[in-house]
């Protein structure tokens, strides 16, 4: 089965970063300090194959591309970015980019079947390909400054791009409730601490999906996403703390897909 189609993400992301006055560690707010859309017509692409009645695989891919300018920063902030602390004051002009890409890819296996319905238990991974950028007015803290000596700030374009693949299991239903119309619906939850990352992730979609033809079929469906990803950061300097890149992302939202079976 391929199946495409687009969903209406309502997105919630946040970063830790920490107020360079007081010292303090808080959530950067990407939509409301940041002024990136909350609210996108995305696309998504999936295939799965089954190879008998018990088994399958899958693998999807979703995408989540945004960005937005501020003229005047109203929440001054330090972030670390590729083991560099960076100074953004108030009053800064900075343009932000906050690319997600998620590909999942798993294999599921139906435990409990009837003439209409299954039920199963699915293992795989869900990649994270998190893009975070900002280019305006920012200044550079070198190891040894203070914050005062590191708040002079210059046009300068910085950048982290992270890979965070988060393995998940879960489960997943469908019920043919008459001919030619099926509820399906999947949950996925998977928490990790290794070394210098930690992170977690719950995925959950339910929808009806409606035979058009023996070959071609529509799904309606809703999803909620929510991923947590923490990385540790290498930077040493004794005299300022910064947070680590800690970005926490979240979406829910309506899903509309076409499918072809073969």
């Amino acid at each position: 089965m391929i199946r495409i189609g687009g969903f209406y993400s309502n997105s919630n992301s946040t970063m830790d970063v920490t107020d360079p006055l007081l010292g303090n560690n808080f959530k950067l707010d990407f939509e409301e300090d940041l002024n990136l859309d909350e609210s996108q017509f995305l696309p998504f692409f999936e295939i799965q194959y089954h190879f008998n009645a018990k088994h399958r695989i899958y693998a999807d891919w979703k995408q989540l591309h945004r960005n937005a300018e501020v003229k005047k920063l109203t929440v001054p902030f330090q972030v670390t970015l590729d083991d560099q602390i960076y100074n953004v004051q108030a009053g800064a002009n900075l343009e932000t980019t906050l690319n997600i890409d998620i590909a999942r890819i798993g294999y599921g296996y139906n435990f409990y079947q009837g003439n209409n319905y299954n039920f199963g238990l699915s293992l795989g991974v869900h990649t994270m390909f998190i893009k975070t950028a900002f280019n305006g007015d920012i200044g550079v803290c070198l190891k040894g400054d203070s914050v005062q000596q590191c708040s002079d700030a210059n046009p300068r374009y910085v950048d982290e791009e992270v890979t965070a693949p988060l393995p998940d299991i879960g489960l997943y239903a469908d019920y043919e409730f008459i001919p030619g119309f099926k509820l399906n619906a999947h949950a996925q939850y998977f928490y990790i601490e290794l070394d210098d990352i930690k992170g977690s992730l719950v995925d959950i979609r339910a929808g009806l999906e409606a035979k058009i033809s023996d070959n071609w079929h529509m799904t309606a469906a809703f999803n909620y996403y929510k991923v947590d990803v923490d990385f540790d950061s290498n930077v040493a300097q004794s005299d300022i703390k910064v947070a680590n890149y800690n970005l926490y992302y979240s979406f829910i939202g309506p899903m509309l897909s076409v499918s072809y079976h073969f």
